[in-house]
């Protein structure tokens, strides 16, 4: 399969770019320079600069392969335009195939929430509130439009979870963390990986995955993780440090089962928890 992907050298979408080339698959990855193309090429895949708010462009270059991935994050607040022009580019590449097409969601989307499932209601803080118009347009008006909402994503030291262990301490010497009790349900991103591979390959049109494995941490079990002494930051002052939709995102408390998503797609994740995660226990 010849497999479009976006973010092939971020987090989640180098991780994708991995697991498609080893399953043989053949990978165009859009970047946006010649360092990054070179990035991808050393991994097997082949580099195309462009930008992905060019819709029409981008729809273009979907004509030409079977398959495609969107896992690239902005960064820099323009994430809901992006996402615009990828959704919009796959729909009017897509519409009336049968090439599947996977959209990157999030965890986040299901809001306050213990009991999540892939068609749990949809309760999105304000940070990701953008994603719900976007992710429900792709599943009805692309012909393969496939959603993956992927939990708190860890592994080789990155992610959000690395962040919390980086992070600052209080004058007496505790990490300070937002709220506390909350769970955090998360996944491993070489797991998750697998998900977008067996989503491609096998998904169904229109299904919802959940990218979550059976850890759900309070954050306060992952200070604990770290070695460190914990202090409860309110939720006060998190949105203060943070930024009021960061730390309100980071607030939810959230525990999910993707057993459907596994029956499914016969997908099984297999890495440490995250609380066992070695590269996140020493990341602190």
């Amino acid at each position: 399969m010849r497999v479009l992907l976006t973010g092939g050298t971020g987090f989640i979408g180098s991780a994708v770019l991995r697991t498609l080339r080893h399953a043989g698959h053949e990978v165009l990855a859009i970047v946006r320079s010649q360092e990054s193309e070179t990035a991808v090429n050393e991994q097997g895949a082949t580099g195309v600069i462009g930008d992905l708010r060019d819709t029409a462009w981008l729809a273009a270059t979907l004509r030409g392969v079977d398959a495609g991935v969107h896992a690239a994050a902005a960064g820099d607040g323009t994430d809901p335009q992006i996402n615009t022009s990828v959704v919009d580019a796959a729909v009017e590449a897509f519409a009336g195939t049968d090439k599947p097409f996977v959209l990157t969601g999030g965890i986040w989307t299901y809001g306050d929430n213990t009991a999540i499932v892939e068609d749990s209601a949809d309760d999105p803080p304000a940070l990701t509130r953008w994603r719900v118009p976007l992710e429900h347009r792709l599943l009805e008006d692309a012909a393969r439009g496939i959603v993956i909402r992927p939990g708190i994503v860890y592994g080789h030291g990155q992610g959000i979870p690395a962040l919390l262990a980086n992070g600052p301490h209080d004058d007496a010497g505790a990490l300070l963390v937002p709220g506390g009790e909350q769970h955090w349900t998360t996944v491993h991103v070489d797991d998750l990986a697998e998900l977008y591979r067996l989503a491609l390959e096998a998904g169904t049109t229109g299904a919802i995955y959940l990218g979550t494995d059976d850890g759900s941490p309070t954050v306060s079990e992952l200070g604990t993780a770290l070695g460190e002494t914990v202090a409860h930051e309110t939720a006060d002052a998190a949105r203060d440090r943070l930024g009021a939709d960061f730390a309100d995102a980071l607030l939810l408390d959230q525990v999910a089962g993707s057993a459907r998503t596994r029956e499914a797609l016969g997908w099984s994740p297999v890495r440490p928890p995250l609380v066992e995660d070695p590269t996140f226990t020493r990341a602190g």
